[in-house]
């Protein structure tokens, strides 16, 4: 008989789970009638190869801390991810038959409720990103794993997927490749490149790329494409695999019309054949006995965290919470090594700098990029890393869809957004952030906090730190005076009553600047002798309905809620939907008209915030 060498079996082992997995991805997409078969088969090697040969990990333990990591970032492509950890042994057939199902973690597209799934994805370009983070996270960490990103080629459309080329780049982040599935289809037609892979090519070596071409479907090639992609040193490596849409069902195969769509139950039986047919070869005698390439080390050692120091300002002292902002998080960097901070190249606006001064290893420059940026957090935070990211409140808008799927993924990330509001002056609403609480709001599990002095700021900071989800801090740009002690204590979900009256004429609820303006409404009102409640509602998601109810209720029922920010999905509208159903009469003071440059006194007159505002409110 002759012999066959190590090598050949160990294709022929890769292929047979191929086939598997591609009959899988046919049979489970049948069964529930919809996903996308097509876009698994193509890449079914690709995924048989670096699950079964070019990954280290240990497949029982998904949390050991040396496994290289896997995103598929081509998210709609789930049944090979799931078909792989069928093979693996890790997902059972009647799991499997669940997929997409009500009850079932192995949804359409992968989300961490199944503990293999590393970020949540299924909105293109949002996997290169993550990665990269995880890449950097094992830097930090001295840990040895390579964090491999399997996209679709029709992504390489979105804008995101280049930020994160380029920053990979700039850190020499050799620990991650990119594997490009370029089976020239997207759903509605021939992707942008196709399959012109000389173009492709030469784009991702301009960004600083080690490129490898390769047919995808070529087991012995591609297996040599992963191993040089983790020998390489000095930069990131990007696979452009050639596939074949649909690759050995021929009624799907290379055919457009097939994306998402399922095979009726007597197509799929002509489907199972053909794939048989093609493909399902005995493995060659001697029997190839696979075992994992487990990671070399898996020491488990969590980095001690210390509580946040107290604050050292002093009553009356004027500070911008934003500059308070960076005092607390250079502090917490030093009290917890986990602590990252990520910044959109305007840290010396929003005052990371200050972390990257004491804590330079920890700090990135993530550039003109936030959609990058907050991916990168996501990929991090996954790695056991406190990500904090920092820009203007505005320029996370950019960034809206990526915080979605942060959401999705129950990610755990701080956000922190300056120069809020119109009260930036000068620079004009190109620059205000005026619709990020709504944003923010919006966010399943999200927090959204609002400080106004720089006590108060500091202190949250550090509860961010605590909380697991998604949190944003706003911060402002002017100066304000100090106005709690040091010791003051502010938790999530809280607010602070800054005057009260038993039998007040109105109970004014802001937070932010507007504080300040309602202070001042206060004091001159108080001489009229009418007397108002102010409550400083730092935290605006989740709110303190109770105390709010409480202290509207010694003021008459009359509420004027009063922000720095559009109407729609702001403070007002958030205070209002917890006192919609009590009786109380609503007065909401907010941005609603386009606003331009001037001072903020001259900007708050003009939108009908400021205390002048406040007090006709009150009268009337």
């Amino acid at each position: 008989m002759k012999k066959v060498s190590q090598s050949k079996q160990e294709h022929a082992f890769l292929a047979n789970k191929a086939y598997h997995m591609r009959v899988n991805s046919v049979l489970m997409t049948t069964k529930v009638g919809s996903g996308h078969f097509t876009s698994s088969l193509s890449c079914a090697d690709l995924v048989s190869a670096l699950f079964f040969s070019g990954m280290r990990f240990d497949p029982q333990d998904p949390q050991n801390p040396d496994n290289d990591r896997f995103i598929l970032s081509k998210g709609h492509a789930s049944p090979i991810l799931y078909a792989v950890w069928r093979e693996l042994g890790v997902i059972s057939k009647q799991e499997l038959q669940a997929y997409r199902t009500f009850e079932s973690v192995l949804g359409g597209h992968p989300a961490p409720k199944f503990d293999r799934v590393e970020v949540a994805t299924g909105s293109l370009g949002i996997g290169l990103s993550a990665g990269l983070g995880m890449c950097l996270a094992a830097r930090l960490d001295k840990r040895s794993y390579h964090t491999w990103v399997l996209m679709g080629d029709g992504e390489l459309a979105e804008g995101s997927v280049w930020e994160a080329a380029q920053l990979a780049a700039h850190y020499k982040a050799a620990n991650l490749t990119a594997i490009v599935d370029v089976n020239a289809w997207g759903q509605a037609g021939k992707t942008l490149y196709a399959h012109h892979m000389d173009r492709l090519k030469a784009m991702w070596k301009a960004f600083g790329w080690q490129v490898i071409t390769v047919d995808g479907h070529d087991i012995p090639a591609v297996c040599r494409a992963y191993r040089t992609a983790r020998a390489h040193q000095g930069e990131p490596t990007v696979i452009l695999a050639r596939t074949i849409k649909g690759k050995g069902v021929t009624l799907v195969q290379d055919k457009p019309g097939w994306h998402g769509k399922s095979l009726s139950v007597d197509q799929e039986q002509t489907a199972l054949k053909q794939l048989a047919r093609i493909y399902h070869k005995d493995i060659p005698t001697p029997t190839y006995t696979w075992h994992p390439h487990l990671p070399k080390h898996h020491e488990r050692k969590l980095p001690a965290t210390q509580p946040l120091a107290l604050p050292s300002y002093t009553l009356g002292e004027r500070r911008a919470t934003r500059y308070a902002y960076g005092q607390a998080l250079a502090a917490l960097g030093t009290a917890d090594a986990r602590v990252v901070s990520l910044d959109g190249e305007v840290k010396n606006s929003t005052f990371a700098q200050l972390f990257e001064e004491k804590h330079p290893a920890r700090f990135f420059e993530c550039f003109i990029a936030e959609q990058n940026m907050v991916s990168m957090a996501v990929g991090l935070s996954r790695r056991g890393k406190k990500v904090f990211c920092s820009t203007f409140a505005c320029f996370f808008t950019r960034a809206f869809d990526q915080l979605r799927m942060a959401a999705i993924g129950e990610a755990n990330i701080a956000l922190v957004g300056s120069h809020a509001g119109v009260s930036i002056g000068a620079d004009g609403p190109s620059q205000m952030g005026l619709e990020d609480i709504a944003m923010i709001r919006a966010l399943p599990g999200s927090v959204v906090l609002h400080p106004c002095d720089a006590v108060s700021t500091w202190k949250l900071v550090g509860a961010m730190n605590n909380y697991t989800g998604i949190s944003y801090l706003r911060t402002l740009r002017p100066q304000t005076p100090v106005i709690y002690p040091n010791e003051e204590v502010f938790e999530i979900g809280g607010c602070k009553v800054l005057r009260f009256y038993e039998d007040a004429d109105a109970c004014v609820v802001t937070a932010g600047y507007p504080v300040f303006e309602a202070l001042k409404a206060h004091d001159a009102l108080l001489k009229k002798n009418i007397r108002i409640s102010v409550i400083d509602l730092y935290s605006i998601k989740p709110l303190d309905a109770q105390t709010v109810i409480a202290v509207g209720r010694t003021a008459h029922g009359r509420i004027i809620t009063v922000e720095d920010h559009y109407p729609t999905g702001g403070l007002g509208e958030a205070v209002t939907s917890v006192l919609c159903n009590e009786g109380f009469q609503i007065t909401s003071l907010s941005v609603k008209n386009l606003p331009h440059s001037g001072t903020p006194e001259e900007l708050y007159a003009y939108e009908g915030i400021n205390a002048a505002a406040i007090e006709r409110a009150v009268r009337g």
